[in-house]
């Protein structure tokens, strides 16, 4: 795997880690098996929020911090 962030291996460890965490959860393992079932793109992202799913530009979903709609 690659180490594009310039992490040591000690920090790139805990990272996978934590990520590996997260994307396990079961909220997750829902929205990426509904995504499956939507279909997904190579185009365009699938924005879940609040409820709903909606097909966007993948620029518009990567931006959510942004907009606020991420909590810090």
């Amino acid at each position: 795997m690659n180490n594009s962030q310039g992490l040591s291996p000690t920090a790139l460890r805990a990272k996978r880690a934590r990520d590996k965490a997260a994307a396990m959860t079961k909220k997750r393992k829902d929205r990426k098996a509904e995504n499956q079932r939507i279909g997904q793109k190579s185009d365009s992202d699938l924005h879940h929020a609040s409820g709903t799913v909606k097909r966007t530009s993948i620029a518009y979903n990567r931006a959510t911090h942004t907009r606020g709609e991420v909590k810090s």
